[in-house]
């Protein structure tokens, strides 16, 4: 079986009380989640520049990428698939809060404390402990 590849980039803001820009997505049928502003790579673009797209589709914000956090890296063995999406630390320049997402799968767009992120239903559990230790060595 081929190995289809998934390449994608997420976006990390905080604001001024050390809380993360979060979106509630969920496709069609799927219980709604949290997660940072993320999606997949599209054509020819950059992990930073796919970053600031989707960030912008999701929220409405303009960001600059300050620097990469971390990849993340997972193979779906049973479904033939691997997925590498890379983190990166943002900071807004623009633009305003508005779910502008193309594929209509956002549904609220909020700032979430760093204590608040292990109580909330998220999309991927494995980011938490990663975000929580960026917000402390961010404070």
């Amino acid at each position: 079986m081929s190995i289809y590849k998934w390449q994608g980039a997420a976006g990390v803001c905080l604001n001024d009380n050390g809380e993360v820009l979060m979106v509630l997505q969920a496709a069609p049928g799927e219980d709604k989640k949290w997660t940072v502003p993320s999606g997949g790579v599209e054509g020819n673009e950059t992990f930073e520049e796919c970053c600031r797209r989707e960030f912008f589709e999701e929220t409405g914000y303009e960001v600059k990428v300050i620097r990469e956090l971390y990849t993340k890296s997972n193979e779906l063995k049973e479904l033939g698939i691997e997925i590498d999406v890379h983190y990166f630390h943002v900071e807004i320049i623009g633009g305003e809060q508005v779910n502008a997402d193309p594929d209509n799968l956002i549904y609220e767009i909020a700032w979430k404390k760093g204590e608040e992120l292990s109580s909330l239903s998220m999309a991927y559990s494995d980011d938490v402990p990663l975000l929580q230790e960026f917000i402390r060595a961010l404070k």
